[in-house]
């Protein structure tokens, strides 16, 4: 309990003490725990000071999990000098039944379909050097009735419209848009997340996936004072801007992408039969605002004339190829904190269907993806190539190693003790131990 209680110090204010004392016991509880994480789990493997009420206490807690997080990063992964990008995902967890706050459908990448459950969008900060996503705020998507209405009102003109620009139909100002409720939710969070940074903490760019490749994402995003990273559709219609004396034509030749001129080509390997060849160029499209830095990415397998290409782009003219592609792959690192979440610490067990305990929940599943991160890179000094399930492994043989010592009519001897958790801790681990340690 001590490790835990060290970890937490510091990002709780001094005056809620209580709030400590229940994460810690809570934490405790998750690290050591088998079989699905709910309330009533949780407090089964707490001991001590971790009743069923005292855990119902504690996700009925109204807490600031955003300034919690980013104390959290600021004192375990925090360092100077150290480029972070920030990025943001949605994530759907499904759900039964139907009287979960916010209970919705949502589309599912994993299921390729919408499915009934809920979402959260959350915002990560990724440490370039260390391509490790710690997440630093999550929401829950929770859909108004005029979200809804807008949503199907768009649907029914996507239908209707008609090729061509209408007639009598006047040029229009494309950085002032009207952000969707969606952008809106987002801008919120990227706002308050920045304000929390003040002057700490800069970051340059924002990164999202391939849903906000449009104006109106990387108009939000400007108007926080960041640049977007993102992805465009395989067909977007993108020109080299006009360079002939006509001042008054901006558009030049549409970019053909099985044939883009030399002059744009930055890298080219060929592996087989795979050529991989990178362009780089400022390229324009009739529905964004202004130029945008675009890199193209084909591949043509030689042999069969296959032919496949990715356009990222960024608002930012001046960043170079390489480092725009490696923001938009670390951008994925935020989905492994899913995968942990939901596969150790609940993000998909979960029984709480009122607003504050279910708030409590989502937001404790990725604050348990931050404290695995330190837990384990202290663990693999001894185990190097340790994962989550041999760090739940330790902790369950500690919490079972307590329990056995307090039967014993006398205390063994402390090479005894040793053994006998050394015993504790190989079941259930993955990897062996190499290396003696002591329980914590």
């Amino acid at each position: 309990m001590s490790d835990i209680i060290t970890l937490l110090t510091g990002i709780v204010n001094s005056d809620e003490r209580t709030l400590l004392r229940q994460m810690a016991v809570v934490v405790q509880a998750l690290l050591a725990m088998s079989g699905r994480v709910t309330m009533l789990g949780i407090s089964r493997w707490a001991g001590k000071g971790g009743s069923y009420r005292t855990i119902q206490r504690f996700f009925n807690t109204r807490i600031d999990w955003t300034t919690l997080f980013y104390r959290f990063f600021q004192k375990q992964f925090f360092h100077a000098g150290k480029v972070y990008i920030l990025v943001g995902d949605e994530c759907v967890a499904t759900k039964a039944g139907t009287k979960t706050h916010g209970l919705d459908r949502f589309y599912a990448g994993l299921f390729n379909r919408p499915v009934k459950g809920i979402a959260i969008f959350a915002l990560s900060l990724i440490d370039v050097s260390t391509r490790q996503s710690h997440p630093v705020q999550v929401e829950q998507v929770v859909r108004t009735k005029a979200e809804k209405e807008a949503a199907k009102t768009k649907k029914k003109k996507k239908k209707r419209a008609k090729r061509g620009r209408p007639k009598g139909s006047k040029n229009k100002d494309k950085t002032k848009v009207a952000l969707t409720f969606e952008l809106q939710r987002i801008q919120k969070m990227l706002k308050k997340q920045l304000k929390l940074f003040g002057d700490t903490l800069s970051v340059t760019y924002f990164v999202l996936d391939g849903h906000f490749g449009n104006n109106n994402a990387l108009q939000m995003v400007r108007q926080c004072g960041l640049h977007l990273i993102s992805k465009l559709r395989y067909d977007a219609a993108l020109y080299i801007p006009y360079q002939g004396e006509n001042r008054r034509k901006k558009y030049g030749k549409r970019v053909n992408y099985r044939d883009i001129s030399p002059e744009y080509l930055v890298e080219s390997t060929r592996d087989g039969n795979i050529c991989t060849r990178i362009y780089q160029l400022t390229a324009l499209h009739r529905y964004f605002a202004s130029p945008l830095n675009v890199v193209i990415i084909t591949k043509l397998n030689i042999k069969t004339g296959a032919f496949a290409h990715v356009i990222l782009f960024s608002s930012d003219l001046t960043l170079a190829y390489d480092k725009l592609i490696d923001y938009y792959r670390l951008r994925f690192q935020i989905e492994f904190n899913f995968r942990d979440a939901k596969q150790y610490w609940g993000l998909e067990d979960f029984m709480n269907i009122k607003k504050q305990p279910l708030t409590n929940a989502l937001n404790l599943s990725l604050f348990m993806v931050n404290v695995a991160q330190v837990l384990l890179s202290q663990y693999r000094q001894n185990v190097p190539q340790a994962g989550v399930l041999d760090l739940k492994a330790y902790y369950r043989a500690n919490r079972y190693f307590d329990e056995m010592i307090k039967m014993l009519p006398q205390k063994p001897a402390p090479y005894l003790l040793t053994l006998i958790f050394r015993s504790f801790v190989s079941i259930g681990r993955i990897h062996p131990i190499k290396t003696p340690f002591t329980s914590p």
